[in-house]
């Protein structure tokens, strides 16, 4: 998917909402556990009740794959699944030396034809490069996460001027363009977008953090937005577990309503 297919869908559905499957066999409704593929068969409920709220889902692969082969069925059936108009993004946070990238990338873009990944920038450039080979794909770098051990080295001084998440926003700029590399910046850190637009202006942004975690919608919308948009806003938590019991799909939807009616607002307040 293009930048320009992702920002048209953007605006026909006044929508930038991004819906994490995080689905934890733990947390979904009892009454699925009978069935013969839980993880599907609550992933298909929530699609069914969100596609045409959301652009985007992002399916954290840990859930999956910490099941097995059976775990890896159940995201091939969901993909399948998730309407073609949809962006999709596997949340694998991978990044190794070229060969072994080259392989996660394969797996990732041809075998299950996402059209994006997470990718951690620790090891540079030839860990990343491997991703950017695949056109009408993209990487989604982590730059600003919204976790508390982000401090840990995200925000450390690496000159007088930067810190460490901004030398990677200035650094990878060499390596892909905006039609193929996105960022994380986390909602819990909406304070920094208006620094951070100015080191990337035209990328557009994968934004966790809003709802469960507390962050402002409204200040992401107005620090983070850009004239494409440039913003993918991620709820898992707050719309997938909204209801654990038999309608735990009207609650899905109901939640990510509201978050898709304030974005309908704020693409009319902020849009550059």
């Amino acid at each position: 998917m293009t930048r320009e297919e992702l920002f048209g869908t953007i605006k026909r559905k006044k929508s930038y909402l991004c819906v994490g499957l995080d689905t934890d066999l733990t947390k979904i409704p009892k009454h699925l556990l009978t069935t013969d593929d839980p993880l599907f068969e609550f992933n298909k409920t929530i699609i069914d009740a969100t596609s045409d709220l959301c652009v985007a889902y992002k399916p954290n692969i840990a859930f999956y794959e910490a099941l097995g082969a059976k775990g890896w069925e159940s995201l091939q059936k969901t993909l399948d699944y998730i309407p073609k108009d949809i962006f999709t993004i596997a949340d694998a946070k991978r990044g190794d030396i070229g060969n072994t990238s080259s392989l996660y990338a394969k797996a990732f873009f041809e075998t299950y034809t996402f059209d994006s990944v997470t990718v951690a920038p620790y090891m540079g450039k030839d860990s990343v490069s491997p991703f950017l080979a695949f056109e009408e794909k993209w990487v989604i770098l982590l730059a600003l996460t919204s976790n508390e051990g982000a401090y840990d080295f995200q925000t450390l001084k690496v000159n007088d001027k930067q810190q460490l998440f901004q030398k990677v926003l200035e650094k990878s700029q060499e390596w892909g363009s905006a039609e193929q590399l996105m960022y994380v910046v986390g909602a819990t850190k909406a304070q920094a977008l208006e620094d951070i637009r100015k080191i990337i202006p035209q990328h557009f942004l994968l934004v966790p953090g809003v709802g469960a975690q507390g962050g402002s919608l409204e200040e992401v919308s107005k620090y983070g937005m850009n004239s494409h948009c440039g913003l993918l806003v991620n709820s898992s938590r707050g719309i997938i577990y909204a209801s654990n019991d038999h309608s735990f799909g009207d609650a899905a939807r109901k939640a990510a309503q509201s978050i898709q009616q304030q974005m309908e607002g704020y693409l009319e307040k902020y849009l550059k």
